[in-house]
């Protein structure tokens, strides 16, 4: 493909067409197929997951002060989120040991928040503060969602709270938002990842357990969290609009129905014919592209060319999402997208396919499997249903 056709190619994938009153279900002219296989093996998924999250824990590079670890976008959040949903098929009574170990190091480190130091950056650097935001987020997060299970939010995962609503920006065009890493690493450290990050905080508000969101003290920091997505909306990718869906379903009103209607057609719209969905073709915008980053749009920091075929990523993400949205298993495209799922885990160690955006590197490696980490989290989130709480 040259350059001007992979160029037609990412705006196509890119830019959003608004069109308000269409159906939340586009099936077009896909025809529906049968009803989607269970014959995915839960059992290896669970080992993969389980692996890759004790490797981490003792990863060198991810230590952190005071005996804790980092908390990865790739790797630990995903975990986090799907685990759990594998414990009842498995006939689990508990949290695995190294969920256990997961929450013990969140818990550990909300609790001693004014003395660990942050994941990234020392003093008053932006790369501290940008850490600090970034962590606050996924603390909640992960302790809202863990609570959810429970019924009741945690003394820990109030605070949590107490710690991310404190750095939330107050001024500016990002007032709303949180400070949030970029390393230059897409779809969760870059330059537009900020409202990625926004967006976890709403779904972490929205699964808190006990009406947390009705809290009168955090009305105000909400309103402002509201405003932020609301206005930073149609500039940002469709991967990126993908979790402000999933985010609506938890947070209603963060949206109006049309809006979100015509996020998830324009979504639909990019299912891919063997029925998956490619991250490459979702995770880019042109607003505020500089030359330089230009070049990211078709290559990788190798100037290795990007991945376009079906990924385990996008496509567990947006199955997973419109569950969520209560589109029903029946949907043509949801179908198809949850088939393709159950075509491609691996025979072996059970995870599914992701490709990096930002480097080329050997899929047999521990850095070279962070996509499919989060990969294989988010197929099984989608491959499990709606039944948990969060």
């Amino acid at each position: 493909m040259n350059a001007i056709a992979r160029n037609a190619a990412v705006v196509g994938a890119c830019i959003l067409t608004v069109s308000l009153g269409v159906s939340l279900v586009s099936t077009g002219s896909i025809p529906p197929t049968k009803t989607v296989s269970s014959s995915w093996n839960r059992k290896t998924a669970a080992a993969y997951l389980d692996q890759r999250m004790g490797w981490w824990m003792a990863w060198p590079a991810a230590t952190r002060g005071h005996g804790t670890f980092c908390v990865s976008c790739h790797t630990v959040l995903p975990y986090a989120l799907a685990r759990a949903a594998l414990r009842s098929a498995l006939k689990e009574p508990a949290p695995s040991p190294n969920e256990r170990k997961l929450l013990d190091n969140v818990t550990k480190r909300v609790r001693l928040w004014k003395e660990v130091q942050p994941f990234y950056g020392e003093g008053d650097g932006l790369e501290n503060i940008q850490s600090r935001g970034t962590e606050s987020i996924l603390n909640a997060l992960i302790l809202a969602t863990f609570d959810a299970q429970n019924g009741r939010l945690s003394n820990d995962a109030r605070a949590a709270f107490d710690n991310m609503w404190a750095l939330q920006l107050t001024a500016g065009d990002e007032r709303g938002a949180w400070p949030w890493l970029n390393f230059d690493n897409e779809p969760w450290e870059a330059r537009d990842s900020q409202f990625y990050g926004a967006s976890l905080a709403a779904i972490a508000v929205g699964a808190a357990p006990g009406e947390y969101r009705a809290t009168p003290g955090i009305q105000n920091s909400l309103k402002s969290l509201f405003g932020y997505l609301s206005r930073q909306r149609t500039k940002q990718s469709l991967i990126n609009q993908v979790v402000l869906v999933w985010a609506s379903t938890k947070m209603p009103q963060l949206i109006a129905p049309e809006q979100r209607q015509s996020m998830i057609n324009n979504v639909l719209s990019k299912q891919r014919d063997d029925g998956g969905w490619s991250l490459s073709s979702l995770a880019w915008t042109w607003r505020g592209t500089s030359p330089t980053s230009l070049l990211k749009l078709w290559t990788r920091s190798e100037d290795t060319p990007l991945q376009t075929k079906s990924d385990g990523y996008a496509t567990g993400l947006i199955a997973y999402t419109l569950e969520q949205a209560r589109l029903p298993r029946t949907d043509a495209h949801l179908e198809r997208g949850l088939a393709w799922l159950v075509r491609n885990q691996d025979s072996g160690d059970g995870h599914w396919p992701g490709y990096s955006l930002n480097h080329k590197r050997s899929a047999s490696s521990d850095t070279g499997r962070f996509m499919s980490d989060a990969a294989t989290a988010y197929a099984v989130l989608a491959l499990s249903g709606t039944d948990l709480p969060y």
